[in-house]
Protein backbone atom coordinates (compact mmCIF):
# COMPACT_ATOMS: atom_id res chain seq x y z
CA UNK A 1 0.00 0.00 0.00
CA UNK A 2 1.46 3.24 -0.93
CA UNK A 3 1.96 6.61 1.52
CA UNK A 4 0.23 9.79 0.10
CA UNK A 5 2.41 12.78 0.92
CA UNK A 6 1.64 16.51 0.43
CA UNK A 7 4.02 18.45 -2.24
CA UNK A 8 4.23 22.23 -3.09
CA UNK A 9 1.17 22.58 -5.09
CA UNK A 10 -1.10 21.05 -2.54
CA UNK A 11 -1.43 17.38 -4.45
CA UNK A 12 -0.12 14.35 -3.22
CA UNK A 13 2.17 11.78 -4.60
CA UNK A 14 2.12 7.58 -4.06
CA UNK A 15 5.41 6.97 -1.85
CA UNK A 16 6.33 3.39 -2.16
CA UNK A 17 6.39 1.61 0.94
CA UNK A 18 9.57 0.02 2.47
CA UNK A 19 9.82 -3.35 1.78
CA UNK A 20 10.56 -5.46 5.20
CA UNK A 21 14.31 -6.51 5.47
CA UNK A 22 15.62 -9.99 4.65
CA UNK A 23 16.22 -12.27 7.41
CA UNK A 24 19.35 -13.33 6.05
CA UNK A 25 21.61 -13.16 3.34
CA UNK A 26 20.28 -14.72 -0.10
CA UNK A 27 21.42 -17.99 -1.08
CA UNK A 28 23.96 -17.12 -3.06
CA UNK A 29 25.95 -15.23 -0.95
CA UNK A 30 25.33 -17.95 1.64
CA UNK A 31 26.23 -21.07 0.07
CA UNK A 32 27.84 -19.49 -3.20
CA UNK A 33 31.44 -20.50 -1.99
CA UNK A 34 30.27 -24.14 -1.78
CA UNK A 35 30.50 -23.99 -5.34
CA UNK A 36 34.67 -22.66 -5.29
CA UNK A 37 35.79 -25.75 -2.50
CA UNK A 38 33.86 -27.97 -3.81
CA UNK A 39 36.60 -29.40 -6.64
CA UNK A 40 39.18 -29.14 -3.69
CA UNK A 41 36.88 -31.17 -0.91
CA UNK A 42 36.29 -33.98 -3.50
CA UNK A 43 40.01 -34.39 -4.84
CA UNK A 44 40.28 -34.23 -0.51
CA UNK A 45 38.33 -36.93 -0.51
CA UNK A 46 39.34 -39.11 -2.73
CA UNK A 47 42.86 -38.93 -2.51
CA UNK A 48 43.46 -38.61 1.49
CA UNK A 49 40.09 -39.57 3.31
CA UNK A 50 39.33 -42.78 1.48
CA UNK A 51 42.70 -43.75 1.13
CA UNK A 52 43.04 -43.42 5.18
CA UNK A 53 39.85 -44.57 5.71
CA UNK A 54 40.74 -47.70 3.46
CA UNK A 55 43.68 -48.56 5.17
CA UNK A 56 42.49 -48.67 8.23
CA UNK A 57 39.93 -51.20 6.96
CA UNK A 58 42.35 -53.60 5.16
CA UNK A 59 44.44 -53.91 8.72
CA UNK A 60 41.72 -55.74 9.97
CA UNK A 61 41.52 -58.45 6.80
CA UNK A 62 43.79 -60.39 4.97
CA UNK A 63 44.06 -57.81 2.08
CA UNK A 64 46.88 -59.37 -0.69
CA UNK A 65 47.65 -57.81 -4.01
CA UNK A 66 47.87 -61.64 -5.02
CA UNK A 67 44.96 -61.94 -5.32
CA UNK A 68 44.04 -64.14 -2.28
CA UNK A 69 40.65 -64.02 -1.05
CA UNK A 70 39.89 -61.14 1.86
CA UNK A 71 39.66 -62.66 4.38
CA UNK A 72 39.01 -60.85 7.79
CA UNK A 73 41.53 -61.58 10.93
CA UNK A 74 39.83 -59.10 13.63
CA UNK A 75 43.07 -57.64 15.27
CA UNK A 76 45.38 -60.55 14.28
CA UNK A 77 47.73 -58.21 11.88
CA UNK A 78 48.03 -56.62 14.86
CA UNK A 79 48.95 -58.53 17.20
CA UNK A 80 51.00 -60.37 14.82
CA UNK A 81 52.91 -56.50 14.13
CA UNK A 82 53.22 -56.35 18.14
CA UNK A 83 55.16 -59.62 18.41
CA UNK A 84 57.11 -59.06 15.40
CA UNK A 85 61.18 -57.90 16.48
CA UNK A 86 61.36 -56.53 12.77
CA UNK A 87 59.21 -54.18 13.43
CA UNK A 88 60.62 -52.74 16.64
CA UNK A 89 64.09 -53.01 14.99
CA UNK A 90 63.46 -50.74 12.09
CA UNK A 91 61.58 -48.54 14.38
CA UNK A 92 64.50 -47.98 15.88
CA UNK A 93 66.67 -47.52 13.15
CA UNK A 94 64.03 -44.53 12.18
CA UNK A 95 64.18 -42.87 15.76
CA UNK A 96 68.05 -43.05 15.48
CA UNK A 97 68.24 -41.82 12.16
CA UNK A 98 66.08 -38.73 13.37
CA UNK A 99 67.99 -38.25 16.47
CA UNK A 100 70.83 -38.04 14.63
CA UNK A 101 70.01 -35.48 11.72
CA UNK A 102 67.21 -33.47 13.36
CA UNK A 103 70.06 -31.68 15.73
CA UNK A 104 72.60 -30.61 12.86
CA UNK A 105 70.13 -29.94 10.15
CA UNK A 106 68.61 -27.16 12.52
CA UNK A 107 71.81 -25.51 13.84
CA UNK A 108 73.53 -25.63 10.29
CA UNK A 109 70.21 -24.14 8.43
CA UNK A 110 70.87 -21.31 11.32
CA UNK A 111 74.71 -21.05 10.87
CA UNK A 112 74.09 -21.13 7.35
CA UNK A 113 71.42 -18.06 7.53
CA UNK A 114 73.50 -16.19 9.81
CA UNK A 115 76.69 -16.27 6.70
CA UNK A 116 74.41 -15.40 4.01
CA UNK A 117 71.97 -12.51 5.58
CA UNK A 118 74.14 -9.39 3.48
CA UNK A 119 73.51 -7.33 0.75
CA UNK A 120 75.54 -7.60 -2.88
CA UNK A 121 77.35 -10.72 -4.66
CA UNK A 122 78.57 -12.93 -1.69
CA UNK A 123 75.03 -13.29 0.06
CA UNK A 124 73.55 -13.74 -3.67
CA UNK A 125 76.45 -16.72 -3.86
CA UNK A 126 75.92 -18.19 -0.25
CA UNK A 127 71.99 -18.59 -0.83
CA UNK A 128 72.47 -20.02 -3.79
CA UNK A 129 75.14 -22.61 -3.01
CA UNK A 130 73.34 -23.07 0.47
CA UNK A 131 69.49 -23.95 -1.90
CA UNK A 132 71.23 -25.53 -4.74
CA UNK A 133 71.43 -29.09 -3.14
CA UNK A 134 67.73 -29.44 -2.15
CA UNK A 135 66.49 -29.39 -5.65
CA UNK A 136 68.20 -32.29 -7.00
CA UNK A 137 66.30 -35.46 -7.19
CA UNK A 138 67.26 -38.13 -4.22
CA UNK A 139 68.88 -40.24 -7.16
CA UNK A 140 71.25 -38.07 -8.10
CA UNK A 141 72.35 -36.95 -4.36
CA UNK A 142 72.72 -40.50 -3.71
CA UNK A 143 74.61 -41.56 -6.95
CA UNK A 144 77.21 -38.99 -5.94
CA UNK A 145 77.82 -39.63 -2.12
CA UNK A 146 77.83 -43.21 -3.40
CA UNK A 147 81.01 -42.23 -5.50
CA UNK A 148 82.25 -40.39 -2.43
CA UNK A 149 81.74 -43.03 0.09
CA UNK A 150 83.10 -45.46 -2.11
CA UNK A 151 86.85 -47.70 -0.82
CA UNK A 152 89.54 -46.96 -3.47
CA UNK A 153 88.80 -44.00 -5.46
CA UNK A 154 85.97 -42.35 -3.38
CA UNK A 155 86.59 -38.64 -1.69
CA UNK A 156 86.37 -39.57 1.83
CA UNK A 157 88.72 -42.41 2.00
CA UNK A 158 91.22 -40.49 -0.72
CA UNK A 159 91.26 -37.85 2.27
CA UNK A 160 91.65 -41.11 4.94
CA UNK A 161 94.48 -42.17 3.22
CA UNK A 162 96.42 -38.85 2.31
CA UNK A 163 96.58 -38.48 5.92
CA UNK A 164 97.56 -42.01 6.82
CA UNK A 165 94.41 -43.73 8.09
CA UNK A 166 93.03 -46.55 7.07
CA UNK A 167 90.06 -46.58 4.85
CA UNK A 168 86.42 -47.36 5.60
CA UNK A 169 83.63 -49.64 3.86
CA UNK A 170 81.18 -46.70 4.71
CA UNK A 171 78.11 -48.16 3.59
CA UNK A 172 79.00 -51.96 4.25
CA UNK A 173 79.80 -51.39 8.11
CA UNK A 174 76.81 -51.45 10.17
CA UNK A 175 78.30 -48.75 13.08
CA UNK A 176 79.11 -46.37 9.94
CA UNK A 177 76.20 -47.03 7.19
CA UNK A 178 73.92 -44.74 9.40
CA UNK A 179 76.52 -41.53 9.69
CA UNK A 180 77.17 -41.96 6.49
CA UNK A 181 73.57 -41.76 5.46
CA UNK A 182 72.81 -38.69 7.61
CA UNK A 183 76.15 -37.10 6.44
CA UNK A 184 74.37 -37.07 2.92
CA UNK A 185 70.44 -36.29 3.85
CA UNK A 186 72.14 -33.16 6.13
CA UNK A 187 73.83 -31.94 2.82
CA UNK A 188 70.73 -32.50 0.63
CA UNK A 189 68.18 -31.34 2.58
CA UNK A 190 69.72 -28.54 4.72
CA UNK A 191 68.70 -25.84 2.33
CA UNK A 192 64.84 -25.83 3.15
CA UNK A 193 65.87 -25.35 6.74
CA UNK A 194 68.29 -22.29 5.72
CA UNK A 195 65.76 -20.68 3.75
CA UNK A 196 63.09 -20.59 6.58
CA UNK A 197 65.82 -19.14 8.51
CA UNK A 198 66.33 -17.21 6.29
CA UNK A 199 62.99 -15.68 5.58
CA UNK A 200 62.95 -15.02 9.09
CA UNK A 201 66.20 -13.15 9.68
CA UNK A 202 65.24 -10.47 6.94
CA UNK A 203 61.85 -10.12 8.94
CA UNK A 204 64.00 -8.47 11.28
CA UNK A 205 63.44 -4.83 11.05
CA UNK A 206 67.04 -3.35 10.88
CA UNK A 207 66.17 -0.35 13.38
CA UNK A 208 66.15 -3.29 16.05
CA UNK A 209 69.61 -3.73 15.62
CA UNK A 210 70.72 -0.05 15.36
CA UNK A 211 69.06 0.87 18.63
CA UNK A 212 71.09 -2.38 19.86
CA UNK A 213 74.41 -0.72 18.57
CA UNK A 214 73.08 3.10 20.21
CA UNK A 215 73.06 1.19 23.29
CA UNK A 216 76.33 -0.69 23.41
CA UNK A 217 75.39 -4.17 22.79
CA UNK A 218 77.94 -6.31 20.86
CA UNK A 219 77.19 -8.45 18.46
CA UNK A 220 77.32 -11.62 20.16
CA UNK A 221 74.85 -9.37 22.33
CA UNK A 222 72.59 -8.73 19.54
CA UNK A 223 72.45 -12.45 18.76
CA UNK A 224 71.54 -14.34 21.67
CA UNK A 225 68.95 -11.40 23.10
CA UNK A 226 67.38 -9.77 20.07
CA UNK A 227 68.04 -12.59 16.75
CA UNK A 228 67.62 -15.85 18.04
CA UNK A 229 64.51 -14.97 20.64
CA UNK A 230 62.99 -13.04 18.08
CA UNK A 231 63.69 -16.35 15.67
CA UNK A 232 61.76 -18.78 18.34
CA UNK A 233 58.52 -19.72 16.73
CA UNK A 234 60.97 -20.10 13.20
CA UNK A 235 62.78 -22.54 15.37
CA UNK A 236 60.07 -24.42 16.69
CA UNK A 237 58.39 -24.98 13.34
CA UNK A 238 62.02 -25.74 11.42
CA UNK A 239 61.93 -28.81 15.04
CA UNK A 240 58.66 -29.83 13.90
CA UNK A 241 58.97 -30.13 10.35
CA UNK A 242 62.23 -31.77 10.11
CA UNK A 243 61.24 -34.06 13.19
CA UNK A 244 58.60 -35.50 10.76
CA UNK A 245 60.61 -35.45 7.73
CA UNK A 246 63.34 -37.31 9.50
CA UNK A 247 60.72 -39.64 10.67
CA UNK A 248 59.81 -40.03 7.29
CA UNK A 249 63.03 -41.35 6.02
CA UNK A 250 63.07 -43.91 3.46
CA UNK A 251 64.63 -42.78 -0.38
CA UNK A 252 67.81 -42.10 0.49
CA UNK A 253 68.40 -45.19 2.83
CA UNK A 254 66.60 -47.89 0.02
CA UNK A 255 68.86 -46.04 -2.49
CA UNK A 256 72.41 -46.04 -0.85
CA UNK A 257 72.40 -49.64 1.65
CA UNK A 258 68.82 -51.32 0.92
CA UNK A 259 68.42 -51.01 4.49
CA UNK A 260 71.69 -52.99 4.80
CA UNK A 261 74.06 -53.98 6.27
CA UNK A 262 72.41 -56.76 7.99
CA UNK A 263 69.44 -54.27 8.40
CA UNK A 264 71.32 -51.82 10.29
CA UNK A 265 69.98 -49.08 8.46
CA UNK A 266 66.22 -50.34 7.50
CA UNK A 267 63.58 -47.52 8.63
CA UNK A 268 60.24 -48.58 9.10
CA UNK A 269 58.55 -47.43 5.88
CA UNK A 270 61.53 -49.94 4.05
CA UNK A 271 60.06 -52.53 6.03
CA UNK A 272 56.23 -51.48 5.08
CA UNK A 273 56.86 -50.79 1.52
CA UNK A 274 58.81 -54.77 1.41
CA UNK A 275 55.68 -56.43 3.38
CA UNK A 276 52.91 -54.37 1.08
CA UNK A 277 53.98 -54.65 -2.29
CA UNK A 278 57.21 -57.53 -2.02
CA UNK A 279 55.23 -60.12 0.61
CA UNK A 280 52.15 -59.03 -0.75
CA UNK A 281 50.58 -58.89 2.48
CA UNK A 282 48.86 -55.11 2.23
CA UNK A 283 46.68 -55.85 5.28
CA UNK A 284 50.06 -56.79 7.75
CA UNK A 285 51.55 -54.01 6.18
CA UNK A 286 48.37 -51.65 6.92
CA UNK A 287 48.63 -52.63 10.84
CA UNK A 288 52.24 -51.25 10.79
CA UNK A 289 51.62 -48.02 9.28
CA UNK A 290 48.91 -46.72 11.33
CA UNK A 291 51.00 -48.04 14.27
CA UNK A 292 53.79 -45.76 13.05
CA UNK A 293 51.20 -43.08 12.08
CA UNK A 294 50.94 -42.91 15.76
CA UNK A 295 54.24 -42.51 17.10
CA UNK A 296 54.54 -39.58 14.61
CA UNK A 297 51.44 -37.75 15.95
CA UNK A 298 52.82 -38.37 19.32
CA UNK A 299 55.67 -36.85 18.65
CA UNK A 300 54.07 -34.00 16.79
CA UNK A 301 51.97 -33.31 19.99
CA UNK A 302 54.88 -33.65 22.35
CA UNK A 303 56.82 -30.87 20.26
CA UNK A 304 53.69 -28.38 20.00
CA UNK A 305 53.61 -28.83 23.63
CA UNK A 306 57.05 -28.26 24.31
CA UNK A 307 56.92 -25.11 22.30
CA UNK A 308 54.29 -23.76 23.42
CA UNK A 309 54.90 -24.21 26.72
CA UNK A 310 57.85 -21.93 26.46
CA UNK A 311 56.07 -19.17 24.79
CA UNK A 312 53.73 -19.00 27.18
CA UNK A 313 56.63 -18.82 29.84
CA UNK A 314 58.49 -16.06 27.72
Amino acid sequence: MAVQTPTRTGTTEPQPTRQPPRNGPPWTEKWGGLFFVAPFGVLFAFFLLWPTFSGLWNSFFNTSLAGVQQEFLGLANWREMFGDPAVWDSLQNTLVFTAMSTPPLVIIALVMALLANRKGLLGWFLRFSYFAPFVMPATVVTLIWVWIYQPGFGLVNGLLTAGGSAEIDWLNTENRAMLAVVITTVWWTVGFNFLLYLAALQGIPDQVYEAAAIDGASGRQQLFRITLPLMSRTTGLIVVLQLVASLKIFDQIYLMTDGGPNYATRPIIQYIYENGFTSYRIGYASAISYMFFLVIVIVSIAQFRLFGGRKEAN
